[in-house]
């Protein structure tokens, strides 16, 4: 595709202000009026040599900065390790169990029971879908139990490997 002098003037610009490969090629289509891909666009700006501008990288703190060296008491940069999750005490009354066996279609499968005593069943799909099913139709659990849950699931999940 061809394009004016004017109009490659303009693209030069484009870049010049930071835009990038994507960035360009839509303006192109809504200023100048052509429809580029995006291939297109890099071989327009290969031709005429150009190269887009690389973001900036972030700033460092100078050594000597506040940031950059932490003081008696400032907390540590790096978290402390957690316990293991066999260490961890259950929250409350939500106990959490996995099948032995995965149900048909799921990745990993199992039961929970609900501080309240309802039940329900659980499992993670191929695509990474959750699902509960509880047993008593329309039930809800309160959201403390729901976080509990999720809790107790992640642990058990990073036992297993997931």
């Amino acid at each position: 595709m061809n394009l004016t002098d004017a109009q490659k003037q303009q693209v030069s610009v484009w870049l010049e202000q930071g835009l990038k490969v994507a960035d360009v090629q839509k303006k192109i289509s809504a200023e100048l009026g052509l429809s580029m891909t995006y291939m297109e666009v890099r071989f327009l700006l290969d031709d005429l040599r150009l190269k887009p501008k690389d973001p900036e990288p972030p700033k460092q703190p100078a050594p000597n900065s506040p940031i950059a060296a932490p003081t008696a008491s400032s907390p540590p940069l790096v978290a402390e390790a957690s316990p293991p999750a066999d260490a961890l005490p259950a929250l409350g009354g939500v106990k959490l169990t996995t099948d032995a066996l995965a149900r048909p279609g799921t990745i990993v499968s199992g039961k929970v029971t609900f501080s309240d005593g309802q039940t329900a069943d659980w499992y993670l799909d191929q695509m990474g879908r959750m699902g509960v099913v509880p047993a008593q139709k329309g039930y809800k659990p309160s959201k403390m139990d729901v976080m509990e849950f999720q809790e107790q699931l992640q642990r058990e999940l990073q036992k297993m490997g997931y």
